[in-house]
């Protein structure tokens, strides 16, 4: 599997919650749709890349899917906390987070809570 942002090839990671693929450059990770919301809280096990750096890359989109390369992935903000942008399949339904997102979305702050009240409340 190549990686989406920086077309490098993709590392196998096992974790507890299943395998995930890790970018050996970028450190991106490519998450199946069963494997999202689980590996959360392993997070910093598997999300070791610099969030810079992932920063960086987010500028880039309108990529394709490393699974099935045919489709393009769909840029989606997480509502609880819009600064996390992440792309993802709309055939496999999953996701690629640039270094440093998975760790970030893992972590609701504060600031995060308060913000999602003013989220519902313009809705």
């Amino acid at each position: 599997m190549q990686c989406p942002k920086c077309n490098s090839s993709m590392e196998k990671v096992k974790t507890p919650a299943g395998d995930v693929d890790r970018c050996i450059s970028c450190k991106g990770l490519w998450l199946d749709i069963l494997v999202h919301e689980d590996i959360k809280k392993l997070a910093a096990d598997v999300d070791t890349g610099d969030a810079a750096t992932g920063a960086k890359l987010n500028t880039t989109d309108q990529i394709n899917c490393p699974s099935c390369p045919s489709s393009k992935l769909i840029r989606m903000v997480d509502p609880i906390q819009p600064h996390i942008w992440l792309e993802s399949c709309p055939t496999c339904y999953g996701r690629f987070f640039d270094a440093g997102e998975l760790t970030d979305l893992s972590e609701r702050t504060l600031g995060d809570f308060i913000k999602s009240f003013s989220v519902v409340e313009r809705s």
